[in-house]
This record gives structure tokens, sequence and C-alpha cells, in this order.
């Protein structure tokens, strides 16, 4: 792809953000690095979907809390031996303050600060792509319509009901997909033209072509007053200027695949999307499958030891229904419908059920948990109840009033100041 027919390609992985929705998950971290699914993290599926795509060249920017995120990059994603080199890379990016002494102060902002990368890249189209969802997408079909309509820009975006899109920021388009209008959760979305009662909104992904990416982040940078961004600033002044058009997520098909993946993206900003889209991983025919693979979802590799279950102290062992990651052992518990991150421990009589175990968790003997999602290195005392008694989690933990989930923070971190 980076010599063929779509030119020189770059990646821009937009990995800065802080994840306040998201508290207390992100108290320790950024939201791009915020563990999904037992062994991921959130970032890995924009990584892995621009690599599945053959886009070998990118820019991971970051910002916020970004050490964990910053390892997770340099443990897992990297080309080894003969492959590095300056068209095989995927490099951590942080706020260098190349255009003055502030952060990122908004996505456009970002890419704006480094545009030197572009320029040393020399690149002839730019995909600009969100850290922050969970989502399967073959890019290769996004650059294929992106170039079949001569555009200048090409922004993917997912059909949902209308009734849900004044949650986000909705596309205008005519007949043919051009967009001619763009606003930021409207009151009164607008619909798909010939589709009534559903409505584009944007997924945060964009493709670039790079005349048009430098002359509206330049202009953008000496306009006061401008938020920097790219939905609410970038796209709204570039209306009628250039041809901008809606890539129709719904129409992306991943390849090699024993069935077709379905198009699935799901915006995990808040704690009830973040625990929803768990469990739709856990239906027996679930919408996004973690399964096909000749299109995997790429992660770092530890050498923990193999998942482990059996019988102890008396007590029956039950697993049903959960994703489980290397070095997790249920002795004697019950765990349905669940998540077990790495080297977490169900002790014997402890009952789980909807709940997300973080890494190196330690679930103690008789526990019951329902609907809980409990951050890493966490031990939860034996005999402990959570779930069952709103008031009484609202006091103990994070509960979350909107979804009914209650969140254990991780572990205070403390610091020795003996000497």
């Amino acid at each position: 792809m980076i010599y063929g027919k779509y030119g020189r390609v770059l990646g821009i992985v937009l990995a800065g953000g802080k994840g306040e929705r998201l508290m207390p998950l992100t108290k320790y971290r950024a939201k791009p690095a915020v563990p999904f699914a037992a062994k991921y993290r959130i970032v890995d599926f924009a990584l892995s979907n621009l690599v599945n795509s053959g886009v070998f060249s990118i820019y991971v920017l970051v910002q916020f809390k970004s050490q964990s995120l910053n390892e997770h990059v340099e443990r897992g994603w990297q080309f080894g031996g003969a492959l590095r080199g300056r068209d095989f890379f995927i490099t951590v990016v942080p706020a260098q303050m190349w255009r003055g002494e502030h952060w990122f102060q908004g996505t456009a902002d970002a890419v704006y600060q480094n545009l030197h990368l572009v320029t040393l890249y020399n690149a002839d189209r730019i995909c600009i792509f969100a850290a922050d969802h969970i989502y399967k997408m073959n890019v290769e079909e996004m650059l294929d319509f992106h170039q079949a309509n001569g555009s200048d820009v090409t922004v993917a975006a997912n059909i949902v009901p209308r009734s849900e899109a004044h949650q986000f920021g909705c596309l205008f388009t005519d007949g043919t997909g051009r967009i001619t209008g763009f606003v930021e959760k409207p009151a009164d979305p607008p619909e798909i033209p010939g589709r009534p009662g559903y409505s584009y909104v944007s997924m945060g992904n964009y493709i670039f072509e790079r005349e048009t990416l430098e002359e509206a982040l330049l202009e953008d940078g000496q306009m006061e007053g401008s938020s920097h961004d790219f939905g609410k600033d970038i796209l709204p002044r570039l209306f009628g200027r250039c041809r901008m058009f809606a890539y129709d997520f719904s129409a992306n098909r991943i390849p090699y695949a024993e069935k077709i993946d379905r198009p699935y993206w799901r915006d995990v900003g808040t704690l009830k999307a973040y625990w929803e889209a768990h469990m739709d991983l856990l239906q027996p025919d679930s919408p996004m499958t973690l399964y096909n693979a000749q299109w995997p979802i790429r992660t770092v590799s530890f050498a923990d030891p193999p998942a482990f279950s059996y019988p102890s102290n008396g007590k029956t062992c039950s697993v049903i229904g959960t994703l489980r990651a290397e070095g997790s052992r249920v002795l004697g518990g019950v765990v349905h419908r669940s998540v077990l991150s790495r080297n977490c421990t169900i002790l014997p009589g402890a009952v789980v059920e909807e709940c997300i175990i973080g890494q190196s968790v330690v679930i103690g003997e008789d526990c019951r948990l329902r609907r809980v999602i409990v951050d890493a290195h966490n031990r939860i005392a034996a005999d402990t109840v959570i779930g069952y008694d709103p008031e009484s989690d609202a006091l103990n933990y994070h509960y979350d009033r909107d979804s009914g989930i209650t969140v254990v923070s991780m572990p205070t971190m403390k610091l020795r100041t003996e000497i």
C-alpha cells in the first residue's frame, strides 16, 4: 500500500484523550490505554485496523498520563529486524510544543503541532484515526472510496437511529454521499437522504489529501477563538471549499473471514458503554468477533501461564460465557458472563456475575460480585458483597447511577517517605 495505487499513506492515531467520563478507570492512565476484553488495550483496535489494512507507517500522538500507553506501544507494536526503517514504524509522539509552550489544545492542534512529520514522511494522504473507540474496520476500503470520488477529505460515518444521533457530531449529505454540512450534537439531527429515521454520525476517523490538511491546519492555527478540533472547527470550515464525502461504515467488509465480520463500532466513552461493549463480546453470536485469525486484534504478548479452572476446598467450579486471559485462575468459584484479565484469581466460594475483573486482581473466598468493574491490582477481602446494594456501593466505591455499574478503583499509589 505504501508505494501502490494509494501513494504514500501515513497513519496518525490520536491517543491523547483524558477520558474523564471513564473515571476512575482513567485515574492513572489515558483513555486509549484502558484495558479491554481481558488482554487488550483500547488503542489496539485502531492500530490493528491500520496494520491489517497495510498501513505500516504510523505516529501515535499521546499526551495525558501516557506512561502505560507508551510502554504498551513500545513493547507490543514495534517492527523488528529487516522491517525497521523509514516506511515501517509505529512511533509514540508526545506533545513537544513546536508551535508554542502549550499542550495539544484539540485534535486538530495535535496534528498541527506535528505537521513536520507529514513533511518528513512525504505523505500523499493521511489517515487520522481516533484511538478511543472499539471497532474493526478495513481502512483499504475507505481509501478506495476516497480515491474513487476524488475526495479531498473523507469522513468515516456510522449509521445510527435518528433518536440517538444527538449524542454525536452529525453529517448532512446529499444523495451521492457528499458532505454538505456538519453539526455537533444537534437537538434535531439530520436524516440520511433516502433513509428516513437514520442519521450519519462522525466516527472521528478521517482521510485527508496532504495539501488540504496542511492548508486547513495552518489556517486554523492562526485563528483566535478556535477550539482546534477537527469536528468542531476544521470540517465546518471546509464545506464548499473542497470535495468532502461521508464513507458509509456499514458497507465496510473485513476480508478473509469464514463468515463476514459485521460492521461494529462503539464509542466506549462512558462506564455504561464500556461495560456494554464487553457484554456484547460475551454473546454466543457476538456482533464483533475476536476470532477471525486473518484479521487479528493485535496486542502485547506476555510469558504468562495458561488460564486454569478447578474445584477447590470442596467448592464446585463453574465458568460460563466468560473471556479469560492468560494466567487467570478460577479455584472453586463461579464465574458467569464476565471478563477475567491477566493473572487474576477467583478463590473458593466466590460468585462473579457480569463483571470485568482487572489484571492481578484477587477475589476473596465467598465474595459475591454482580455488574462490577474491578480495576487492576485490587484484592477483594473474603465475604465482600458488591453490586447488590446501590447505596452501600456508593459509600464504599465508585457507583455509576446512569448504568448501575460499580467500579472498584485501582489502589491509590503511595510513595515511600521513610529513609
